[in-house]
């Protein structure tokens, strides 16, 4: 079952550089679909979870990588500038979060359909395991590198969901992004679809909590190519 109560206090932020630029947003609370705080050692290892942040028409991966991440070489954004992901947070510093919004055609998950998602295994056409594999074009992510590509057209890394983590109740918290943001460019290719989906209010910040899905439930149909 996923929940447990988190505490505001005692919080820790992964240190991020000083030339890395992450853009701080709400701090919301992850939370199951129940509504109850979400703990790190609730998220079954290599399964996609989404959540919506910074905004509520954003989708995001929230992924345990099963096993500890660090901090990642230099990425950089398509216009070329330098970052560097700080690494998963929880426990085992196995949990990351990503956009979930693919950096080449802005592909994401809907309620009818994903073409994106984690895998943990080789697909078809891939060499690689363990990435997030959007089939509009292929393009591949590490999500254990800063999301940075390994294959196929996309021009930079996934932007990064910056987590805060709370060792004592095992909370999470997400509170800003890294990295190279595509918001205005998604809101304005998909304006008429997200303003149906989300009742005008795709654009609205989510603050306070952000509830955390399953994939297999989010959307109905998911496209393994």
């Amino acid at each position: 079952m996923l929940g447990c109560a988190a505490s505001a206090l005692a919080v820790s932020l992964p240190a991020v550089p000083a030339d890395a630029s992450p853009r701080f947003y709400a701090r919301a609370r992850l939370v199951d679909p129940g509504g109850r705080p979400l703990e790190g050692r609730a998220l079954a290892a290599n399964r996609n979870f989404i959540f919506h942040y910074p905004f509520a028409g954003t989708p995001c991966f929230l992924l345990n990588l099963g096993r500890p991440t660090k901090p990642s070489a230099q990425l950089k954004t398509a216009d070329e500038q330098s970052y560097q992901w700080p690494g998963g947070v929880g426990a085992d510093h196995s949990i990351v979060a990503y956009s979930a919004i693919c950096a080449h055609r802005l592909t994401y998950p809907t309620r009818e359909i994903s073409f994106i998602s984690y895998r943990d295994e080789k697909s078809a056409g891939s060499r690689f395991a363990h990435v997030i594999h959007c089939c509009s074009e292929h393009s591949q992510y590490d999500p254990a590198e800063g999301g940075r590509v390994v294959a196929g057209p996309a021009p930079q890394p996934l932007a990064a969901i910056l987590l805060e983590y709370d060792p004592e109740s095992d909370g999470l918290y997400a509170v800003g992004t890294l990295g190279g943001e595509l918001f205005n460019e998604f809101f304005s290719k998909y304006e008429f679809r997200l303003a149906l989906d989300h009742s005008g209010h795709a654009r609205a910040a989510v603050e306070g909590r952000s509830i955390v899905s399953e994939l297999t439930e989010y959307c109905r149909q998911q496209v393994k190519c």
